[in-house]
């Protein structure tokens, strides 16, 4: 992968996360989540779909489509998992 599409890449799997966070709402570590979550799952959908040999959606060497599906995935879950309540001990 050339260096342009990897940043191309970073904005894109940035914009997820942004975007998650201006629907959810939260503090600076809710967005330091959110991305962190949609980066991860970006690039993780990105290289499973060239492992598989999969092209849907895909910009240059980018596998767009299971990336972003990578990333969707990967922020519902992690926000899923954020709601936990830990209960304070006395």
């Amino acid at each position: 992968m050339t260096l342009p599409a990897f940043v191309l890449g970073f904005l894109i799997s940035t914009l997820p996360g942004a975007f998650f966070h201006l629907w959810r709402g939260g503090n600076a570590g809710h967005l330091l989540l959110y991305l962190v979550l949609g980066w991860s799952g970006f690039w993780v959908g990105h290289f499973t779909a060239q492992l598989l040999g999969w092209k849907f959606a895909s910009l240059g060497p980018l596998r767009l489509g299971m990336a972003l599906a990578g990333s969707l995935v990967f922020l519902g879950v992690g926000y899923w998992l954020s709601l936990v309540d830990v209960p304070e001990e006395n």
